[in-house]
C-alpha cells in the first residue's frame, strides 16, 4: 500500500470516527500513544540546551557585516 493510499484510508476512517465523540477520544488517546513511541532526536532538556550554548561560546566564531556575506558563507559549506 502506498503512502497516498494509506493517507486516503486514514482520512476516510477519520471522517467516520469524527461523528462519534467517544470514538474520537479513543482515537486521540491512541494517536498520543503512537507519537510517544516515536523518539524525537531534536528534543532535549533545558540543561542540555544551555550546555550546548556554553559549548558553542567556547568554539571559534565568525561575524558577518551583511546578510549577503552570511548567505554566501552558508552556501559555500
Amino acid at each position: 500500500m502506498t503512502t497516498i493510499q494509506m493517507n486516503a484510508e486514514i482520512l476516510r476512517n477519520m471522517s467516520i470516527i469524527a461523528e462519534d465523540e467517544r470514538l474520537m477520544k479513543r482515537a486521540a488517546k491512541y494517536l498520543r500513544k503512537l507519537v510517544a513511541e516515536k523518539e524525537d532526536p531534536t528534543l532535549f532538556t533545558k540543561d542540555e540546551f544551555f550546555a550546548r550554548i556554553d559549548k558553542a561560546k567556547e568554539g571559534p566564531s565568525m561575524q558577518f557585516d551583511s546578510v549577503e556575506e552570511l548567505d554566501k558563507y552558508i552556501r559555500e559549506l
